[in-house]
Parts: C-alpha cells; sequence; structure tokens
C-alpha cells in the first residue's frame, strides 16, 4: 500500500476546510426560554401573562439540564440562562405589583371627576 503525498496548503485567503464533525446546534428550549422570559417581561403590566415567565424559568432550566448533558452537541447556555433571570424577574415583579395594589400604594380606580 502506498501513500500520495499530502494536499498542498490552502493558499491566502482561500476558505479553511471545516473540521471533522457537525457544529453544535443551538437548543430549541434554550431559544423558547429566552423569547418567552422577554415576552413576559414586556408584558408585565398585564398579571395574567405571568405564565410566560414561569415557562421561561422552567424552559430555561431544562435548556440548561439539556446542553450539559449533550457534551457540546447543543449550544444556547447564554439563551437559556437569559431566559431564567428574566423568568424571575418578571415573576418578582409580579408579585410586588400584586402586593402594592393589595396594599392600595397603587390605586386601581380610575374614576375621575371633572
Amino acid at each position: 500500500m502506498s501513500y500520495s503525498e499530502p494536499p498542498p496548503p490552502p493558499q491566502y485567503g482561500a476558505p479553511v476546510p471545516p473540521a471533522g464533525g457537525t457544529p453544535p446546534k443551538t437548543a430549541g428550549k434554550a431559544i423558547a426560554s429566552m423569547v418567552t422570559g422577554l415576552v413576559g417581561l414586556l408584558t408585565i403590566c398585564c398579571g395574567f401573562l405571568v405564565v410566560s415567565s414561569i415557562v421561561a424559568l422552567v424552559l430555561g432550566i431544562l435548556a440548561r439540564k439539556e446542553i450539559r448533558n449533550s457534551n457540546g452537541a447543543l449550544k444556547g447556555d447564554g439563551m437559556a440562562l437569559t431566559g431564567i433571570i428574566t423568568g424571575i424577574v418578571g415573576i418578582i415583579m409580579v408579585i410586588i405589583s400584586i402586593i402594592l395594589v393589595a396594599t392600595g400604594v397603587i390605586d386601581t380606580n380610575f374614576e375621575y371627576s371633572s
């Protein structure tokens, strides 16, 4: 069995041939976590939409676990962390707004006398 000479190196400016394997994919749960967390923050004025903040928190935790167990096949840890943080902030802000309304600090009676 004879071996031929190795291929010449790529020319200056030529694209580098890809290394073996496929590049890591972004975890779908991480993307969903980030999006639902941001939606939860943007809709904080509507208390019933706290569900999106809870979903962001759960999806973020699941995504980070999935990424950690994928051995480099998945990426998106930062997006999952963003979803976790925005989910927690959204939940805390809804709880604070409920407390402020319940104690009367924020008046929800919008009647105006003219």
